[in-house]
């Protein structure tokens, strides 16, 4: 009866390792289908800023500071906020221009063969019922190969697109 049960006990195990073992693999092969989306938020500086100084080292907030022409260093250095018992010789200063922080400003574009809805209704004129289309119709007919087709989206109108088509990008 003993040997019975020891049977028993190694085909449970058996198939709990194997089980075990399946879900990794899956698992695995389907987080290497996701690709992350990424998203960044375009800054607009106030047109009364002419410029941006980036300041690191020795403050308790490094990063970028819109300026005007009449802020001084030390203003905008107690904006960042001077780091208590701070070495002043690890202060790191960098002026931009406004022609150089517009040369650096990029928008992101959504991918249209994998964005979720949440991220298409980011784009104007999309909102929950178009994004849920968008959406539809990929999973129906596999990923876009070009803009265009949109427009056979029901609902998708030759405007729409024209507004939309700088802010996508397609990506198989």
């Amino acid at each position: 009866m003993s040997n019975y049960f020891n049977r028993y006990w190694i085909i449970i195990v058996g198939i709990l390792l194997l089980s075990l073992i399946t879900g990794g693999v899956l698992m695995v092969i389907e987080l290497g289908r996701h690709h992350p989306v990424e998203i960044t938020l375009e800054s607009r500086i106030n047109p009364e800023y002419k410029f941006e100084v980036f300041i690191d080292g020795a403050v308790a907030n490094p990063g970028y500071y819109p300026a005007r022409k009449e802020d001084t260093i030390v203003s905008i250095v107690q904006s960042a906020g001077l780091a208590s018992g701070a070495n002043l010789d690890r202060l790191k200063i960098h002026v931009s221009t406004i022609h150089e922080i517009d040369s650096k400003q990029k928008t992101q574009k959504i991918d249209l063969n994998r964005a979720e809805t949440w991220l298409l209704e980011a784009l104007p004129g999309i909102g929950q019922s178009r994004a849920q289309a968008i959406v539809d119709y990929r999973n129906k007919f596999g990923y876009f190969h070009n803009v265009n087709e949109l427009l056979k989206i029901n609902g998708m109108s030759k405007t729409i697109l024209d507004n939309i088509k700088s802010l996508v990008v397609l990506e198989e």
